[in-house]
């Protein structure tokens, strides 16, 4: 009678695993990676992000098919060639334009969630710094790709967004000039920003998506609870087959099976907005072609950048760049400006409770101010939201130091 060995693998498994050692790979990345019990479908977000970095990935590539990166051909080729005489060019540019706006969306549910569950402390301060490094290169990938369609707010974002390296006063109009490649956005600004779409930035979104996820291995995933866990001594207990009473589980398939549902249920989220409500990832503006003539009566930048954008507006020009700077870097320290020795909820945290959610609700009112003309009202609120939004970050160390701990 023949005897079949279940455990037998084929030569090709342990051919490579001699040379890479996939199984060990394999244990530390997927079987006994053990992530707690007690978390929420939020801790699926990062997930969501890796699939629609792949959806544009994927869809970014049948665009390059047709795209012509230069200044007398690019808009024609994007909104006629691909929306009108391609076959589904008006799908992929659709999935492509609802990806790159929605990724930013995702960003902030699961930045805001790190924030709340306080999952940048205790030893997880390279998972929160990685991850706005990912933030800042999905923000230099999303500004790139907003030049290449080469129409009328492609054009002004980018004399606006590139002359803020004159530094204001100290007026380094030949590095805004380097950067450009000319006096104004021309032929070499659009090759340079293909290049950086299309290259150099997705190279390093992959760089720093597997130093994202090796940060994470370390020190483990946190939880909803801020509980103190011993992966170690749980994890035993759910291989000596006490599964319901440990508080982890394997990463593969146990909490991957939780993370496709949350994927699948986005998804319809997703395709909804690619077929019927696609037009909010599109600035009508933009269907004008570019002309350096004709300024718009507004311009602004895409709705996940006008936050930082409200920030510049209402000050001087110094000033504004001051505010600026320290917008973009400030959430990349919080590790640092917290103070605390607490990881729990921020409801749990005393008055950090009261930042976190009026910080919450100042980005959307500086993203709303920052699609409005800064006139009357809308001038006043800009202002006053910007400054708080400096007095908070600037008080956060003052408020976490006297945080009793929980």
């Amino acid at each position: 009678m023949a005897h079949f060995d279940e455990n037998a693998k084929p030569y090709s498994h342990k051919w490579l695993n001699e040379r890479l050692a996939v199984d060990a790979l394999q244990r530390v990345l997927s079987t006994e990676y053990w992530i707690p019990k007690n978390i929420n479908f939020l801790w699926a977000m990062g997930m969501v992000l890796a699939a629609t970095f792949g959806i544009l990935l994927i869809s970014g590539i049948f665009l390059l098919m047709y795209y012509q990166p230069n200044v007398n051909t690019a808009f024609d080729s994007v909104n006629y060639t691909i929306m009108r005489e391609v076959d589904f060019g008006w799908l992929w540019r659709h999935v492509h334009g609802v990806a790159a706006s929605v990724v930013f969306l995702i960003i902030y549910i699961h930045m805001f969630t790190g924030i709340y569950y306080g999952s940048y402390k205790k030893g997880r301060e390279m998972i929160w710094i990685s991850g706005m490094l990912l933030f800042v290169a999905f923000s230099a990938e999303a500004f790139s790709g907003y030049m290449l369609p080469w129409g009328q707010m492609s054009y002004w974002a980018g004399m606006v967004i590139t002359n803020l390296f004159s530094g204001g006063s100290l007026h380094a109009d030949g590095l805004v000039e380097w950067i450009r490649g000319d006096y104004v956005p021309a032929q070499a600004f659009l090759t340079r920003f293909f290049m950086l779409h299309v290259l150099l930035i997705p190279l390093a979104i992959m760089g720093l998506i597997g130093l994202h996820f090796g940060a994470l291995r370390i020190p483990h995933v946190n939880n909803q609870d801020g509980e103190e866990i011993d992966f170690d001594a749980e994890a035993k207990k759910y291989l000596d087959g006490d599964k319901a009473g440990s508080k982890v589980m394997r990463f593969a398939n146990d909490f991957m099976s939780k993370d496709m549902m949350v994927v699948g249920v986005y998804l319809i989220f997703f395709f909804y907005l690619v077929f019927y409500n696609y037009g909010f990832a599109m600035d009508p503006v933009n269907f004008d072609p570019a002309d350096g003539l004709k300024t718009p009566a507004h311009i602004y930048p895409e709705w996940y950048f006008l936050w930082s954008y409200e920030i510049l507006r209402p000050f001087s020009i110094d000033i504004g760049l001051i505010a600026f700077a320290f917008a973009q870097v400030i959430f990349m320290l919080l590790p640092f400006l917290d103070r605390s020795p607490n990881t729990v909820t921020a409801n749990r945290r005393g008055a950090l409770k009261y930042w976190f959610w009026l910080m919450l609700v100042n980005m959307i009112v500086l993203t709303t101010m920052g699609k409005l003309p800064p006139e009357g009202i809308f001038s006043q609120i800009g202002f006053v939201s910007a400054i708080l939004f400096v007095v908070m970050w600037i008080a956060l160390p003052f408020i976490t130091a006297r945080e009793k701990k929980v």
